[in-house]
């Protein structure tokens, strides 16, 4: 255990959370929403600092992030528990594993942040994604990782919900360079489908964008609960009034978790998804989940050009020159190599 960063003490050892948006207030012997950052006679600790549940080399492709450092590796990490309980949770296992399983000791591979820089370097990853769960509840070891890896030249991203503290989201900014944030629907969405609140989340897109972290938006678009028109031109309109050229990813759910009982979503969804984006004004949206139809190419935004030709996780070919058209010239937003 490590005590929490972001947290403050009330009286008769109560204390208050300020690491997300739940903002809650914690009893002794009791631990937050989140279900790993527990209250122990007024000090609140992080049950999960160095309890790594799933290490991997992923493709910088598959957090989303199609602008950043297109083609590279990122070394991601994870720990149990979540401060979302989504019903359609791809990773529920260890996402929900403290809230279903709560009299079982936290598990994972004990790691320091010096182990996880030092496996990213020795496998040349250009990055470190804090991923899979949501990075904001394991945000002390995240941070620990994250400036290790700054002073060592390795970026770092986040794969969130965006449920970020303004505090947390200060703190972590000066050492994050990439955040792929989910959009997941309107307010009624998330009140029956995720425990939470939208407007938290635009806030954190719009500060991480103000901060100069790189934001790429991701909307898992799930049939009969967030796949109407009033809910997608509301996202897209909302991604559209922060940055046209901040990308933007619809992608085909599959039924998990609560929510076997839904269908995939349709490839004419998405691409209807696409193309409602685009005539918005939104400059780059790529369709998610379904390789090989075309939607998650690069094009250039002015004269058209295929720039970037994707299957699935894997880069085909690349033509840009500094991140530049090569047929144009124009240069396109990003972080590029």
């Amino acid at each position: 255990m490590k005590e929490a960063m972001l947290y403050e003490k009330l009286e008769d050892k109560k204390v208050r959370c300020f690491l997300c948006a739940h903002g809650c207030h914690i009893s002794s012997g009791k631990r937050g929403i989140c279900a790993v950052r527990e209250n122990i006679d007024g000090t609140l600790y992080s049950l999960v600092y160095g309890k790594v549940i799933s290490a991997n080399i992923d493709p910088i492709e598959k957090k989303p992030l199609f602008h950043f450092y297109p083609g590279s590796t990122s070394f991601s990490i994870a720990t149990v528990g979540c401060n979302f309980r989504c019903e359609h949770c791809q990773n529920y296992e260890i996402s929900q594993f403290p809230r279903e399983r709560p009299d079982v000791p936290i598990p994972g591979n004990d790691m320091t942040p010096e182990d996880i820089v030092n496996l990213a370097e020795r496998n040349r990853c250009k990055s470190i994604s804090y991923t899979y769960t949501e990075p904001t509840i394991f945000f002390e070891f995240a941070y620990d990782c994250a400036k290790l890896a700054h002073e060592k030249g390795i970026k770092n991203v986040f794969v969130s919900n965006g449920y970020t503290s303004p505090e947390a989201t200060r703190l972590i900014a000066p050492y994050l360079d990439g955040n792929n944030i989910d959009l997941k629907g309107g307010a009624e969405f998330y009140k029956k489908i995720c425990h939470a609140k939208v407007e938290p989340v635009k806030e954190t897109i719009k500060l991480m964008k103000e901060l100069g972290v790189w934001v790429e938006v991701t909307t898992l678009i799930i049939p009969g609960h967030n796949d109407s028109e009033v809910d997608l031109r509301s996202i897209a309109e909302f991604i559209k009034s922060i940055d046209p050229a901040m990308p933007w990813h619809v992608t085909q759910f599959y039924p998990t978790y609560k929510m076997t009982d839904v269908p995939r979503t349709p490839v004419r969804t998405l691409r209807w998804a696409r193309q409602m984006g685009l005539d918005i004004g939104l400059k780059y949206v790529y369709e998610g989940n379904v390789p090989g139809e075309g939607g998650e190419n690069t094009y250039c935004p002015n004269c058209k050009e295929l720039l970037i030709h994707r299957f699935g996780f894997s880069i085909g070919e690349i033509k840009m020159k500094n991140g530049k058209c090569i047929n144009c010239g124009m240069q396109l937003a990003g972080v590029w190599k």
